[in-house]
């Protein structure tokens, strides 16, 4: 009898089985003595339809709102069809025993499996496969001990509550929002509190007002102590505070106090998915999307980093046996620092990473025991990768200690105080720190009056970029590590957000979907309860049933509030411009292939660019790309500088330039013809030859 292995992509699929010897190849399994492993292609199945529930429910009408089906179901997505058809034939299968879920061991890997055993309504026993690398020995160990499903079952229903969640409140707000004013308005229980987040820092701006004010330096020695004052922004005008000064300077100024305390500071945990992702776009300005990408290919397809959709930073204690031989597999990413740790003994010195309590489905990201082969890593992968190893061999060197002395020096008017550290092991930290000068001060001693006035500008709070808004999404428990890239990307291909250099924006659009929601969806307060609701059914502690019925009443009340309000929408994307076909408005969209123009009317079709395209042919005059424009003639080219037009022929036309390419192989089709006689030549040759 065999086991039937569910993999969520084929190069997994042919990881395991490569492992697992099975060698028989066909186009949708790989079939050995004992197993046949197949693979998803990521969700092979999806929620039904509002029109799959109820016919009516077609229609994006007012009326038919809220959809509320009575019991979820699902359906077959269309392009992974005869996937999902393979894998029900390999299911019912007589020589099937068995299935092994092997899917991204997770949320939302978990849905994956279970949606396609319950589809093909498999009966037989079922086994989970836990792993968080990809390597040899992890599937080997894996398969070793595989789990009953059962142990998983409470991830499922969290899982299936996300997803249902997401159904109800995504579809019936987003159709409310779109049916009541007319334009395409997307609202979600966590895209609109991620979105708000980022309209809240905007607003912080529009209201910073800048503020001059000036401050005051005691320099001794090249050595600045700063003023202290209750309000740093005291004095705003420079007469007040040169005043003040010579107030200060009619009584000496001592040394009272001086303070020592020493600083001990660990390397830092390995990275979960959030905080490489914010490390990633602050210090490469990555998406959040292309990073996890990045990752996953480390992950899946060179297998030399753990699971990368992880949430925590700690390590299980059983993991110790297992850092040497990582530590061995990235010497090629640093050979003097490995060896030095080695030489060391490599035992991790940061001890508090191993903590059974705080790995939740997947410990912290760190190198896997496979070295990896760099020839074949391309350059954002090697960036990626060094970050995750820099992380990890930290954890076996010494912490970064350093001396930090305060000094204050005060009379009866006044009080600075001098800061000065010295670093006494650098330990993990390997940039070099810079230290301030190292005065020897004694309590007691004088400071001379030597001020040093400053003019100071207070500055507008920073705008949010996906490194900051991953924190702020983090901090508030919108989404999870896995979905967070996802919600932003979709933010902005709802054109209700926007990417600018080195920040993100709300649109027009954006501003105005956040006062048409209900209040309880813009703040994350609502969503950050229902994330903590699908952790407690994922532990068991939460019916994931009672979780749903919570969210269909919340549903009913935001749609009802839709319908009843009297908000006035602008549909900013609307031109001046009138339809040529129908005389309607015209829509400004934005595309991967730049801005056009759309019918607004939804029984037109009519589109075209906003602005021209540019060709690669050459004004004649200026040698500059010339634009492609339209008239009743057609298509025709225009230098933009010199207003030079040149008629474009069609395809095939008797006037088109040959190219190059054309002109060879039309003088080896003529000079074949040449070197081929003809039937009658031939004809005559065999007659002669008859003779």
């Amino acid at each position: 009898m065999k086991q039937l292995i569910i993999a969520e992509k084929p190069s997994v699929a042919r990881d395991i089985a490569k492992v697992l010897g099975a060698t028989q190849k066909s186009k949708n399994y790989i079939e050995g003595k004992n197993v046949i492993v197949t693979w998803a292609l990521g969700h092979l199945l999806g929620l039904k339809m509002p029109e799959d529930y109820n016919k009516d429910w077609a229609n994006w009408e007012m009326n038919t709102l809220p959809m509320i089906p009575k019991k979820a179901g699902i359906k077959p997505l269309p392009k992974t069809r005869p996937q999902l058809k393979a894998i029900s034939h390999l299911a019912n299968r007589s020589d099937v025993s068995e299935a092994v879920i092997a899917t991204d061991a997770g949320r939302e890997g978990e849905l994956v499996a279970r949606w396609i055993l319950e589809y093909v309504k498999f009966k037989k026993p079922v086994k989970r496969l836990w792993i968080s690398s990809q390597t040899d020995r992890a599937i080997k160990d894996g398969f070793n001990q595989l789990k009953p499903s059962k142990m998983y079952d409470d991830l499922y229903y969290s899982a299936i509550a996300r997803a249902e969640a997401d159904w109800l409140v995504g579809l019936n707000v987003t159709r409310a929002l779109t049916v009541k004013y007319k334009d395409s308005l997307s609202a979600g229980r966590v895209q609109t509190p991620t979105l708000a987040m980022v309209r809240k820092q905007e607003e912080k701006q529009e209201k910073f007002r800048p503020e001059t004010y000036f401050t005051l330096d005691l320099s001794y020695q090249h050595l600045l102590g700063r003023l202290q004052l209750k309000n740093p922004r005291q004095f705003k005008e420079r007469e007040k505070l040169e005043a003040f000064c010579e107030l200060v300077k009619k009584e000496p100024i001592k040394v009272i106090d001086i303070k020592e305390k020493k600083k001990t500071e660990a390397a830092p945990l390995p990275y979960d998915l959030t905080e490489i992702q914010r490390e990633a776009n602050q210090r490469y300005q990555y998406s959040a999307k292309k990073t996890l990408s990045i990752i996953q290919r480390l992950y899946e397809t060179h297998k030399i980093v753990t699971y990368p959709r992880t949430d925590s930073k700690y390590l299980t204690t059983d993991m110790k046996q297992t850092m040497k031989e990582r530590l061995h597999a990235v010497t090629v990413m640093d050979s003097s620092r490995v060896k030095t740790i080695i030489k060391d003994g490599g035992v991790v010195k940061q001890k508090s990473v191993f903590q059974n309590g705080k790995v939740t489905d997947h410990h912290g990201l760190i190198p896997t025991e496979q070295a990896p082969k760099l020839e074949k890593l391309d350059n954002d992968e090697i960036k990626i990768y060094r970050l995750i190893v820099e992380r990890f061999l930290g954890l076996f060197e010494d912490p970064y200690v350093s001396m930090n002395q305060t000094i204050i020096a005060k009379n009866k008017e006044a009080e600075f105080i001098f800061r000065q550290n010295k670093v006494e092991s650098y330990g993990w930290k390997k940039e070099k720190e810079s230290e301030t000068n190292q005065l020897d001060f004694k309590v007691g001693q004088g400071i001379p009056h030597n001020f040093i006035i400053n003019k100071e500008l207070t500055t507008p709070p920073a705008s949010l970029n996906e490194g900051t808004l991953l924190g702020q999404m983090e901090k508030h428990s919108l989404g999870t590590p896995a979905t967070r890239a996802e919600i932003i990307e979709k933010l902005i291909s709802s054109e209700l957000m926007e990417r600018v250099p080195g920040k993100l924006m709300v649109t027009a659009k954006g501003k105005q979907l956040l006062t048409l929601v209900n209040p309880s969806l813009v703040t994350p307060d609502l969503t950050a309860e229902w994330e903590i609701s699908l952790e407690k059914i994922a532990q068991g502690k939460l019916n994931h049933r009672q979780f749903i019925q919570s969210i269909e009443n919340e549903t009913t009340r935001l749609v009802k509030e839709i319908k009843m309000s009297e908000d006035k929408y602008v549909d900013h994307s609307l031109t001046t411009k009138d339809c040529p076909e129908c005389g309607s408005k015209l829509r400004e969209k934005n595309t991967r292939d730049g801005k056009i123009l759309v019918c607004s009317s939804d029984d037109c079709s009519y589109r075209r660019r906003k602005d021209p395209k540019v060709s690669n042919h050459r004004c004649p005059q200026c040698k500059k790309k010339m634009e492609i424009l339209e008239n009743k003639n057609g298509s025709y080219f225009k230098c933009k500088n010199c207003n030079i037009t040149e008629k474009m022929e069609k395809k095939g036309g008797k006037n088109k330039k040959m190219t190059k390419h054309e002109e060879r192989r039309l003088m080896k089709k003529y000079n074949d013809k040449e070197e081929q006689e003809s039937p009658l030549a031939l004809a005559l040759k065999a007659a002669m030859k008859d003779q």
